[in-house]
């Protein structure tokens, strides 16, 4: 019972925090000095953005999380979470499939982390870190789930 009420506030958590990105990141429609910089979805598929219009609003989380990035934080933790919980609940009778689960979803993390390596804000540098040391703790312990799987010693 306890495991849904943690589920269902990190749900609540991720769908409140998603909506206050997506508003604090609709100020790039004010800022046009930005978008060359700040729409990396709407470049993609529109090409050079010339007006409000041709921005996706994808491109509003990115730049939340750029510029404002308590939100968007908030949002990438309990995606985190839920996503690891999501794993345990379905792979839990079936270890060694939840330790490659930790170990693939651990290095996704360690390749977006490496993605945003230098990037020149605040946000930037914060999902640097917080993709590094989740992807990496998610590395450990799938290492440490598969060493429990066969007894092995631990280093």
């Amino acid at each position: 019972m306890f495991r849904f009420i943690r589920f269902g506030s990190a749900a609540v958590l991720l769908l409140v925090s998603a909506f206050a990105s997506w508003y604090e990141g609709s100020a790039i429609l004010d800022n046009p000095w930005e978008w060359t910089y700040s729409t990396p979805f709407s470049h993609y598929f529109h090409g050079a953005v010339q007006e409000k219009n041709d921005i996706l609003e994808l491109d509003f989380f990115i730049y939340a999380s750029k510029f404002q990035p308590l939100f968007p934080v908030i949002m990438v933790i309990s995606s985190i979470y839920l996503l690891i919980t999501i794993g345990y609940l379905f792979l839990k009778r079936k270890k060694r499939w939840f330790a490659w689960y930790l170990l693939i979803l651990g290095g996704g993390l360690l390749l977006l982390s490496y993605f945003i390596f230098n990037s020149p804000t605040l946000g930037g540098q914060l999902f640097f870190y917080i993709w590094l040391v989740s992807g990496g703790l998610c590395v450990v312990f799938s290492v440490k789930t598969y060493y429990n799987i066969y007894n092995l010693p631990t280093i």
